[in-house]
């Protein structure tokens, strides 16, 4: 019998992706998002377009016994969207509605497994001060002391999915996502992340140019690629362990270290402008102890083996836009 996948958020970046790993593996597929992908045709078997907020349509899209469901829909984006204050209502509304809607709606159709992503952003903000000696740990969560409402929002939802197991007899998979980058992902428009808004910097500059980075661009973080993401959500969401745990890479890099990492990549010779704009917290790496002893499994992809495919693709997406206003 065929098994079947049901993909919330399959219009966006990590949910695109997900969907043609799980088509490779023989699943039947529904994709559900508020749009199409913007950036490829989506592989699922039946993708529908509607609204996660609306319980309705919620109920409507989960009407079979479906052998996996992957929970990814939310209202997210980069530094730009986030850390701005501007949209933390939307940010914090949005993401719970859906929460709330999907864990209803597969309570009510005994679907038990279901994969939830949550964020690094939930982590201590005080933890992650030192940008060299960052704290993510899995059991460093508490206190609670999120740096932005995106991330009280995923500690909210990851604590609604643990009362579901408890009530309800579900089974969450909770992976804590660190930064996924690769192609196929928001490259432009404020809602970008850090490696997709530097390749697209370095692709529209000149051979020697001035990019602009906020901050004093020392802040680190860690990057996961796409595929190594989608593997560790498979492992997993069919694992006997629940989480929370961490899914990203653990080798850390200054953002200034990401720029030359990109501009070497363009073989472009790139000079870097520091300005004010939102930076998160100081420093951020994902702890991968916990995931390899449970999963006996971690990240090992190089960053710079990611970086190269995803820069190649934005420069193609910076030429199609240069062609089009010309």
């Amino acid at each position: 019998m065929v098994k079947t996948a049901l993909v919330c958020g399959a219009g966006g970046f990590i949910g695109g992706h997900l969907v043609k790993r799980l088509k490779t593996e023989g699943f039947w597929v529904r994709g559900v998002d508020l749009k199409f992908h913007e950036y490829c045709e989506s592989e699922a078997d039946d993708f529908v377009v509607g609204d996660l907020r609306d319980p309705s349509f919620v109920r409507s899209i989960v009407d079979r016994r479906f052998d996996e469901v992957y929970q990814l829909a939310a209202d997210m984006g980069g530094a730009g969207y986030i850390f701005t204050g501007e949209n933390d209502a939307d940010v914090m509304h949005n993401s719970a509605t859906i929460n709330l809607n999907v864990l209803d709606a597969v309570t009510k159709r005994s679907i038990r497994r279901i994969f939830y992503s949550s964020s690094a952003c939930m982590y201590p903000a005080h933890n992650q001060l030192d940008p060299d000696n960052p704290n993510c740990r899995e059991d460093s969560a508490y206190p609670a002391a999120p740096d932005s409402e995106y991330g009280w929002e995923k500690l909210f939802s990851e604590r609604l999915y643990l009362a579901y197991k408890r009530n309800y007899g579900i089974e969450p998979r909770i992976a804590r996502f660190h930064n996924i980058f690769g192609p196929e992902g928001t490259w432009d428009g404020g809602k970008e992340k850090a490696p997709a808004a530097i390749s697209r910097k370095v692709a529209a500059a000149d051979d020697v140019d001035e990019i602009e980075i906020w901050g004093d661009g020392l802040q680190t973080r860690s990057f996961l690629y796409i595929d190594e993401c989608v593997e560790g959500v498979i492992r997993l969401t069919r694992s006997d362990f629940e989480g929370p745990v961490n899914i990203g890479s653990d080798e850390m890099v200054t953002i200034n270290g990401l720029v030359a990492m990109v501009a070497d990549i363009a073989g472009k010779r790139i000079a870097i402008r520091h300005v004010p704009g939102p930076q998160g917290v100081r420093g951020r790496n994902s702890d991968n102890e916990l995931i390899r002893r449970r999963l006996g499994w971690a990240p090992s992809q190089r960053l710079r083996a990611g970086l190269e495919p995803t820069y190649r693709w934005i420069e193609q997406q910076v030429r199609g836009n240069r062609k089009v206003a010309a």
